[in-house]
């Protein structure tokens, strides 16, 4: 498939940012802008997040009264079982 190259430029706060990011994901800069730009122009991602959105508004109390809400995370329990 032949590639095309996109340049941006951004802000060295925002690439601080990115910088970050793309560390936390064991990945580099462009990678990890490759990544965020392939994602965002996935359109059965955005319909699954949509999706996950609906079904959250439409049926989140439902579910969370009939099965109980999430689990307190590892910092709220400062890492001692609940």
């Amino acid at each position: 498939m032949a590639k095309k190259q996109i340049n941006v430029r951004v802000d060295e706060d925002v690439y601080a940012a990115i910088e970050e990011r793309a560390a936390a994901a064991g990945m580099d800069v462009p990678d990890y802008a490759r990544q965020v730009l392939a994602d965002e122009g996935n359109d059965l991602r955005h319909r699954f997040l949509d999706a996950g959105d609906h079904f959250t508004e439409e049926w989140g109390e439902h579910f969370a009264e009939r099965f109980g809400h999430p689990a307190p995370t590892r910092h709220e329990t400062r890492g001692k079982a609940a």
